[in-house]
């Protein structure tokens, strides 16, 4: 087993433990929990145990939690009845409990808003007669299966997930998230791969950033001014690990830029492995260079606390040491990046972060995914 060097264990509590603003919000320290599906909301609706899921890795020194993919309200936002909701009175009466929990344990909490777009397959729940909806009717392996949006199509999307942002702030939440990654809808927009639009929306990657920019300006204009919004953002989509939306930093800066404008406190930029730079010539990572295009706070993640194992293998079993945080330590203490969100070692070990700041390294779990249903 790989563990941090004794010598690094004090820094841990030091870098690790500062508190960082994001627009209004001040979270106690630099440790946030990622966003991992977990389908335990039949209805929709987060219950009892997605409360004390939430609130038991809050009180166990997690600064700030992004929830699990929420469906915004529409209906061809989701595929699962499983997965929760952010809409409606049941679900969102369900969310509030949830944020009072963390907030009750010390924590910061914001939703992750979800369209997964094309993903969706034909007759999935919620809504089985809803149709996949895509910029261009694609999926990610460039085969068709749904249909191309329509302005109204888009403006109903956007005008959704500015519902769900304004809720959020309602019912006690800290802030919301925006899910631009992994080859959702909204990325769908941002890679060319999937986007073939001729009109506004299709193009040139600001012309694929203006779904997003919308989005961001609607969610901005629904909550109020010091409500902080974050975007996540990938380069590699679900089964397109090699997919890039940017080749250069240029590229790149053409997209976040016009984000960052519209409204973007943070940013959550998603690696597999977040010590791999990500473009030649420099050691920054897809979040260091999001942070120094932008100014804004940006948030690393990618197999934090994990051996350096392939991405999927772990979750096959394999590579499942815990990783040494001496790198993640580094890059912190020259301001790479703000936060570091963790997943897969969190949902293993609740008690990661308490344990982390505290210099515990020798009690950390394991990652062992053949054991993670028996966690909560």
């Amino acid at each position: 087993m790989t563990v941090t060097t004794s010598a690094s264990t004090s820094r841990a509590a030091e870098v690790l433990s500062r508190p960082v603003s994001i627009n209004g919000l001040t979270v106690p320290n630099r440790i946030a929990m990622a966003p991992m599906t977990r389908m335990f909301s039949p209805g929709g609706v987060p219950g009892e145990d997605v409360v004390s899921y939430y609130a038991r890795r809050a009180a166990a020194g997690v600064g700030l939690i992004v929830t699990e993919g929420t469906y915004v309200g529409h209906p061809s936002a989701g595929g699962s009845s499983r997965v929760p909701r952010f809409h409606g009175e049941e679900q969102l009466a369900g969310w509030a409990k949830v944020a009072e929990a963390v907030h009750a344990a010390g924590g910061t909490i914001v939703p992750q808003l979800w369209h997964i777009g094309m993903v969706r397959k034909e007759g999935q729940s919620p809504f089985p007669e809803a149709p996949a909806v895509g910029p261009s009717g694609l999926r990610i392996d460039g085969s068709e299966g749904g249909k191309a949006m329509t302005q109204k199509d888009i403006d109903d999307v956007i005008g959704a997930f500015a519902e769900a942002a304004a809720a959020a702030e309602r019912i006690g939440f800290d802030g919301v998230e925006l899910h631009g990654a992994h080859g959702y809808l909204i990325d769908q927009f941002l890679w060319a791969g999937t986007n073939r639009r001729t009109d506004a929306y299709g193009g040139d990657p600001v012309a694929r950033a203006k779904f997003a920019e919308e989005i961001v300006a609607a969610v901005r204009a629904a909550v109020s001014p010091e409500f902080p919004v974050i975007f996540r953002y990938s380069q590699w989509k679900q089964d397109a690990y090699d997919a890039r939306l940017a080749e250069t930093p240029e590229e790149l800066e053409a997209i976040l830029a016009p984000l960052a404008a519209a409204g973007v406190d943070a940013f959550h930029a998603s690696q597999r492995r977040y010590w791999v730079p990500e473009f030649d010539g420099s050691d920054l990572n897809l979040a260091g260079w999001t942070k120094k295009l932008t100014g804004k706070p940006a948030i690393t993640v990618g197999s934090v606390g994990l051996d350096g194992g392939d991405f999927i293998k772990a979750f096959q079993g394999e590579g499942a040491a815990v990783g040494s945080l001496d790198n993640l330590l580094d890059r912190m203490e020259r301001d790479e990046f703000d936060l570091v969100a963790v997943g897969r070692a969190l949902l293993q070990d609740p008690n990661w972060a308490t344990k982390v700041l505290a210099g515990r390294f020798e009690e950390l779990a394991p990652y062992d995914a053949a054991s993670l249903q028996a966690l909560s």
